[in-house]
């Protein structure tokens, strides 16, 4: 999973493995395999690298980490933990 923004600074975590391919109009868009589009913050190159850095983690001996940190929890969270 990679962390984007959209355009909105909304941040949307995406199953890197979906993505079907990265349009470089002005604006960035990803597409899934199943269609959904998404307008992103990020440029092609930042996406592709987040991926590569996302693939290398899971190859990697020491899986932890393979989410980015969240930035915020929610009460609801740390009661149930």
């Amino acid at each position: 999973m990679i962390r984007l923004t959209r355009l909105n600074h909304i941040p949307i975590i995406v199953n890197a493995d979906l993505i079907e391919h990265i349009d470089m109009t002005p604006d960035t868009i990803v597409t899934l395999t199943s269609g959904q589009k998404y307008t992103v913050l990020e440029s092609a190159e930042e996406v592709v690298d987040k991926v590569i850095v996302f693939r290398q983690k899971l190859l990697s001996q020491d899986p932890s980490g393979l989410m980015a940190p969240r930035e915020h929890s929610s009460e609801s969270e740390s009661r149930s933990r």
